[in-house]
């Protein structure tokens, strides 16, 4: 069982501070989003856990099939569903579907500010501790592979880098930040970076 409230402790103090929401668009000041815009709702599960000593967070490598973000780094979540009652229950829900993680296996601390990405969806991150080591399954057609990166590593600052690409005609810049073979950058990379920016 994890027990470190002093963790515990500095974890939600961070969620408690003030910020803005983010987008994929954070690094691209010439667009101009229409306010009117309709985004469908999902949230994610940045999930803590403990590995010897150090914490980890749980991340995913989407399959190459999927519509959206193929082959991306993300972390285990979805759109929200007509049944789920909150966000934080659509990213434990997904939690379970993807990566077999137990919704009674995860200490829920807390809601990061939504993200807004450019295939229309507003994502609220779900911060929590994943209590006891569990034995993950990737959800087949979804889930290529999971694993995990210090917490330390994608909560330093220094280890970030903007990059750019071509996206429909224009450059567009994003965070990213890489940890050995995996390639971490658009929303993950800008969703840890806002949490990163609260530690």
């Amino acid at each position: 069982m994890l027990k470190n409230p002093d963790f515990r402790q500095a974890l939600l103090k961070s969620i408690n501070i003030d910020g803005r929401p983010t987008s994929d668009y954070d690094l691209n000041k010439d667009v101009q989003l229409p306010e009117n815009r309709k985004l469908r709702q999902a949230a994610v599960l940045i999930g803590l856990q403990r590995i010897n000593s150090e914490y980890h967070v749980v991340l995913t490598k989407r399959s190459s099939a999927m519509k959206h973000h193929p082959g991306q780094i993300a972390f285990p979540g979805g759109k929200r569903d007509d049944g789920d009652k909150t966000l934080t229950h659509t990213a434990l829900r997904e939690a379970f579907e993807e990566i077999a993680l137990p919704q009674d296996n995860v200490d829920v601390i807390g809601v990061l500010p939504p993200h807004e990405t450019v295939t229309g969806f507003q994502v609220t991150p779900v911060l929590g501790l994943i209590h006891r080591i569990y034995d993950p399954i990737a959800e087949i057609g979804e889930v290529d592979e999971i694993f995990s990166v210090p917490l330390a590593y994608v909560t330093d600052i220094q280890n970030f880098r903007i990059e750019a690409r071509e996206w429909r005609g224009q450059m567009r810049h994003y965070y990213c930040v890489p940890y050995g073979p995996y390639y971490i950058w658009g929303a993950t990379a800008r969703i840890l970076r806002a949490l990163a920016d609260r530690l």
